[in-house]
């Protein structure tokens, strides 16, 4: 059986060498081949011994998701439906920007935390990804860019900034996440800030924690109520992990992070939580945190039950915030065209919660 050695950081790459009976200064140039050029074929990497090549050709691979759709919408937003076997798919979406190429990485096939506002959360939830599967995406996504010309970074990759935000809630695929993300800071490897990296979690608090100690990037929180009542039913990780709890877990990372500062995020749905009143809530909410608001325009998707907040309610809740000194931007929508936007993403997840079929049950006993 040949061994993906995507699934390596430079530690695990460093035991594959010794395993094979390698030096372990092999693994550095394994990092260089597989992750800054995007090589997949051994024969291609010409500073290792051809008797070397040979061997890796009989004993490991470099494979990344298979590409099932790849979808560009109107303002450049790229979209790639990613097969991860057994008739099950992740999307990853490329962000373009003036000054940086932004990928929105997906840690699991669906999601268990059933976010009632989230496609993803409706899907249900089937399995967590390998390290392969999750530092693929951006493999596959920086070979797919280069291959179009897409080059911004004086690196000559096209992702600059990555954000663990697509399907799946990151903190509850810990070790994979993680290992995936010592790839992205890896100056063999991608070689990317932890500033530049962000991880965004519904809030599970003993794997803030862990992720403070283990490899503290950009923390980012989908907060989305100013209290438990409203978080409760919006988010239901809160049961568990209330809003105090919560903001405590922020308070512990801050002195190990890589910006002084967390981020909210904040989807702004019509008549649930976009109130003048829900702003000044949240204002003393978070008095004592440094934090940034990150407002999203809700991107609808059948049967959410959710209407997007209108433009004015927005900049309302905006300026309560900004007056009271809270640095608040509003998310610009990218990619709705072609379902990329915050909260659509949806791929093809065998639910193996059940968590549709018990909800078209429910429905049907209304």
């Amino acid at each position: 059986m040949t061994t993906n050695l995507l699934n390596y950081d430079a530690k695990g790459l460093a035991n594959f060498c010794a395993e094979i009976g390698e030096k372990p200064f092999r693994a550095k140039q394994l990092l260089h081949w597989i992750h800054q050029t995007g090589k997949s074929d051994f024969v291609e990497m010409s500073d290792l011994a051809k008797v070397l090549r040979e061997k890796l050709s009989t004993l490991a691979v470099i494979e990344s998701p298979e590409v099932i759709s790849d979808h560009t919408a109107e303002d450049g937003t790229r979209k790639w439906l990613l097969s991860v076997g057994t008739g099950n798919g992740v999307e990853t979406v490329f962000i373009p920007e003036t000054n940086r190429g932004t990928l929105c990485v997906s840690s699991q096939v669906g999601c268990a935390l059933a976010c009632s506002f989230c496609s993803t959360g409706k899907q249900g939830f089937n399995r967590n990804l390998t390290v392969a599967e999750i530092i693929g995406q951006l493999w596959l996504a920086n070979n797919a860019l280069r291959v179009d010309g897409y080059n911004i970074s004086q690196s000559g990759r096209a992702v600059t900034n990555v954000v663990m935000m697509g399907m799946g809630e990151p903190l509850a695929n810990f070790e994979n996440v993680v290992t995936a993300l010592d790839l992205m800071l890896d100056d063999h490897a991608y070689g990317l800030s932890r500033r530049r990296v962000t991880v965004s979690t519904s809030g599970i608090v003993p794997a803030i924690d862990r992720l403070r100690e283990r490899c503290p990037v950009a923390l980012a929180v989908s907060l989305h109520a100013p209290n438990d009542a409203l978080r409760d039913q919006l988010v239901p990780i809160n049961q568990k992990y209330p809003i105090k709890e919560l903001l405590a877990a922020c308070q512990r990372y801050l002195p190990a992070a890589p910006r002084d500062f967390i981020t909210f995020e904040y989807v702004m749905l019509d008549g649930v939580n976009d109130g003048v009143d829900h702003a000044r809530e949240l204002v003393k909410l978070v008095h004592d945190t440094p934090c940034k608001f990150n407002l999203i325009p809700f991107n609808g998707f059948p049967g959410s039950g959710y209407k997007k907040s209108s433009s004015d309610a927005i900049r309302q809740f905006r300026d309560v915030l900004m007056q009271a000194g809270l640095v608040t931007t509003i998310r610009k929508t990218r990619g709705d065209d072609i379902a990329a936007a915050c909260g659509q993403l949806a791929g093809r997840v065998k639910d193996k919660t059940r968590r549709s079929t018990r909800a078209l049950a429910a429905e049907a006993v209304k």
